[in-house]
Order: C-alpha cells, then sequence, then structure tokens
C-alpha cells in the first residue's frame, strides 16, 4: 500500500498540494492525468523523493522513476543497464524480446540509439525487482504508433501496478485500470479507465454549468443577506453609545433597553452570519472542478480549387537512403491527410518536401516544425516579422495556456512547452491556404488537444499532418498515408 497523508508542496509562487490525503492499493494499474502545471511529475518526484514536502509518505516498496537521469550517454547500454538495475543476464535479454529489441544494441553506446530504443531500454528494468513501485513519466514522447502500442502491451501484461502519465489519450486508455485525476481544486481516485473519466468528467462539468447561473445568484444573496445583518448589527451598536442628550440617540435610558435587544439581535445575526457563510462555501464547492476551455481560432483562407495538391510518385532520397516506397498526394481543400509510419522513416523530411512544393506552386502556407530554434526575441517584434494580428496571436498562447506574465519574456527564455505554444499560435494565426504541420501535439496537455480536435473539426482546414496519436489522426483526419519501407530499408 500507498499512504499520502497531509502532503503539501509548492514552490515559490504556487501551491501545488494543500494537505493531500490518499491511499493507493500498489497493485492497481494507475494513470495519472490533470493539465500542464497541475503536478503530475511534481507528484512522482515527492514519491520518488527526488522532491521533499510537508506531511507523510508511506509504502512498503521503494519508487522507480523513469525516465531515469544517465550520466553519461555514451556508455555503452549494457553498463548502463548494469548502473541502473541488479538483473542478471538472462532476465535484460527476456525482457528485450518482448519489446523487441534486438540483443546486439546493448554493445552499442547509447546515445547512438534511436528515441525510441533508449525508451524501451529504459522500461526493462522496471518490472524485474518486486521491492520497487515504478513512476513512468511520459513514456510515449517522440515514439511512432506501433512503439506506443508495444509499449502499452507490455505494461498492461505486467503483474504488478505502476503509476503512468502521457498525453496520449489512446495509451491511457488502453494502459490503466484506476485513475488519478489531479483536477483544478481537487484530486479525483476513480476505479475506471481513461474514457470513463472523460465521460464522466463531461456530465459533472455539464451539471455545473447548468447549476452555475443559479449557484452564484444564491451566493450573490446569501451575501448581500449576511451583510445587512451585520450592518443592522453596527447601527444598534452605534444607537446605543449616540448622543445622551437627543431623544432615542443611545440615551442614558435608552441603553439598557438598546443594550440587550442589541445583544439579542447580534447574537442571532452571528449565527446566521456563520450558517451563512457555511452554505456560501458548500454551494462554491459545486463549481470548483470546471474547467473552462476557451475555443481556439484560425485565419484559415480556403482556394477556390478543389484540388490543392496533386502529386504522383513522391519517392525521396538523401545521400544514398531511399527511405521510403513511392506514394501519391492528392489533397483537396477542406481535406486533412495524415501522414504516419515509424521513426525514421521520412515523415518529417516527406512534410518539408510538401511545403516548398506548396510555396512554388504560389500557395499561401503555414508550416508548423517539431522545433523551431529561429523563434526568438519578443513576442510583439516576432508577430510583426511574421504578419500576424498581434492580438489574436495572443488570445491564442493565452488560450493554449501561457499566462500572462509569461508574454513579457523573449522566446527563447520560455520553457519548450511555451515555446511549441507560441509556435502552434503563430500558424493559427497566420493566413494560409495550406497548413503543414509536423506533430502538434508535442508538449500539449489533453485539453489543448481538445480544443485542436474541435477546431479543426469545426474550421475543417486544407491540411497535411504527421501525428504519433492514434485518437487525434482518427478525429481529425479525412485519409491516412502510411509510409512503408522500401525493400532495402526492411534489410537493414
Amino acid at each position: 500500500m500507498i499512504t499520502l497523508k497531509n502532503l503539501t508542496f509548492g514552490y515559490a509562487d504556487k501551491l501545488i498540494f494543500d494537505q493531500l490525503s490518499a491511499t493507493l492499493d500498489s497493485s492497481w494499474k494507475m494513470v495519472l492525468v490533470g493539465k500542464n502545471g497541475r503536478g503530475k511529475t511534481t507528484l512522482m518526484k515527492l514519491l520518488s523523493g527526488e522532491l521533499k514536502g510537508s506531511g507523510q509518505i508511506w509504502s512498503d516498496q521503494l519508487f522507480r522513476y523513469f525516465p531515469q537521469k544517465i550520466n553519461d550517454k555514451t556508455q555503452l547500454t549494457q553498463y548502463i543497464l548494469d548502473e541502473l538495475y541488479e538483473a542478471k543476464a538472462w532476465e535484460i535479454k527476456r525482457e528485450m524480446t518482448v519489446l523487441g529489441l534486438s540483443e546486439t544494441i546493448l554493445w552499442q553506446p547509447f546515445d547512438t540509439l534511436s528515441g525510441g530504443e533508449q525508451t524501451k531500454v529504459l522500461l526493462i528494468g522496471l518490472f524485474l525487482n518486486d521491492a520497487y513501485f515504478p513512476l513512468i513519466d511520459e513514456p510515449t514522447n517522440h515514439l511512432d504508433i506501433a512503439s506506443r502500442k508495444q509499449i502499452a502491451n507490455y505494461l498492461k501484461q505486467q503483474k504488478s501496478g505502476y503509476i503512468v502519465t502521457s498525453h496520449d489519450r489512446q495509451f491511457l486508455e488502453d494502459v490503466g485500470d484506476h485513475l488519478l485525476a489531479i483536477e483544478r481544486n481537487d484530486i479525483q481516485l476513480l476505479t475506471t479507465t481513461y474514457s470513463g473519466y472523460e465521460a464522466d468528467k463531461k456530465r459533472r462539468d455539464a451539471f455545473e454549468w447548468s447549476q452555475n447561473s443559479k449557484l452564484k445568484s444564491e451566493i450573490s444573496r446569501l451575501k448581500k443577506s449576511a451583510k445587512a445583518k451585520a450592518d443592522w448589527s453596527q447601527d444598534r451598536e452605534k444607537e446605543k453609545s449616540g448622543n445622551p442628550k437627543a431623544k432615542g440617540s443611545g440615551s442614558v435610558l435608552d441603553k439598557g433597553f438598546i443594550g440587550a435587544r442589541a445583544a439579542r439581535q447580534m447574537k442571532k445575526a452571528k449565527g446566521l452570519s456563520q450558517r451563512m457563510d457555511k452554505d456560501i462555501k458548500e454551494k462554491a464547492k459545486l463549481l470548483k472542478n470546471i474547467e473552462k476551455v476557451d475555443p481556439l481560432t484560425m485565419c484559415y483562407t480556403p482556394t477556390h480549387h478543389h484540388t490543392v495538391i496533386d502529386e504522383a510518385d513522391i519517392q525521396l532520397n538523401r545521400f544514398d537512403r531511399t527511405f521510403f516506397n513511392p506514394i501519391n498526394i492528392q489533397l483537396n481543400r477542406g481535406e486533412v491527410i495524415a501522414i504516419t509510419g515509424e521513426n525514421g522513416i521520412g515523415k518529417s523530411l516527406l512534410l518539408t518536401y510538401m511545403y516548398q512544393l506548396a510555396i512554388n506552386k504560389g500557395l499561401k502556407v503555414s508550416y508548423l516544425s517539431q522545433i523551431d530554434d529561429d523563434n526568438q526575441g519578443d513576442l510583439y517584434a516576432f508577430s510583426e516579422k511574421y504578419q500576424l494580428d498581434y492580438t489574436e496571436f495572443l488570445n491564442n498562447l493565452r488560450k493554449l495556456g501561457v499566462e500572462r506574465h509569461v508574454f513579457q519574456q523573449n522566446i527563447e527564455e520560455m520553457s519548450l512547452g511555451q515555446q511549441k505554444k507560441v509556435a502552434l499560435a503563430k500558424s493559427l494565426s497566420e493566413s494560409a491556404t495550406v497548413y503543414i504541420w509536423d506533430e502538434p501535439l508535442n508538449y500539449l496537455d489533453i485539453d489543448n488537444q481538445h480544443q485542436l480536435v474541435t477546431l479543426l473539426k469545426s474550421i475543417k482546414p486544407t491540411m497535411l499532418v504527421v501525428e504519433h496519436d492514434a485518437r487525434f489522426i482518427s478525429e481529425v483526419a479525412d485519409n491516412i498515408i502510411i509510409l512503408e519501407p522500401t525493400k532495402n530499408q526492411e534489410n537493414k
């Protein structure tokens, strides 16, 4: 069992957890969800001991946090595994087989492995020792769809429990039997899948919104009534000590009567005020977990042509490598085409090719890359450089969850998540005929993902998109192109 009692932790400018208490069964496979900044990683680091808060944490197991910190990534993978885990060679090789890893990578430097291979290697030892409880933070980052499914299956088949967090909704659906939700004003522990939580959250939010106006009016009425009672009591006190020469103003003859009456009324008023305060707090609780998510805007300017891009037999080469089998792309107005394929097959390369092709055709294109180090300087100069409507640009940034005080920072000083949102807000605020997006969901929490899905379904832009989130693709894509490796690549 894992027990948290009165756990409190915060940073200089923000309280994250306040008197958190919970009891968790270590056999549960728990998915941890919540908006960015709510404390998912913080909770894991409090459990692992990397961060210290007040309160108490009891557990009959030690905690092991993923991803582990690797001091020297140039070491051979075998040596890194030896440092991280006390495991027998045959146990390591057994887990590698389950995860589809070749034993040859054990004798490669860790930093030469792909992102997916590194993730799988670090997962290998999490379940080899029952003395440890795994805390798995974002294992799906930079993984293709096939690898995400493979890791989900690996976690599902484990006999022991864990806590895992991810921004991939389908992954969360697949790997959990319990759910821990860090909401706006409390934490909920539920015996459900992610989709069950999502449906329940929608029902709760819908009910709370329907009660919103009524409750606010009732709270306002109670506050006014409490204030009126308090004002009456204060007026009686003034009468009691009023001008003794004026009749009825608190003279010596009136003080006894007024004092006794005022005392009785003040006692009643105080009791009523306390009851009202309690009532106000109880009613306010009903509104506490509504998440207000504002809709994004997009400056899509559709062309009058039905077919926007029509290109056949696309096959890309770099140096001596051919990346994928030939494909055809016909992109029509108002169509979203998703491009999928294993990591390293050339999806990003294809997008840059399609971007240049569209530019050469005279199309207005908004391109969102995975990483853009050229985004620098203050936001106003940035918006001027790209001819953005500054107000709309800032509005989209704010709706994506970037706090207003961050607007004063230079882009290069922001966190990677904030920089990603700057790039996304830029693309949304650019007037374009075609949008080309490379992994737009990186660093976005699930509420942000819902915002994008709602926007794309509503606007129906012309778009090419690469994304590893299977649920996002199923929700927004009209067509899917799967890049297949060439025979030479398969044999490598």
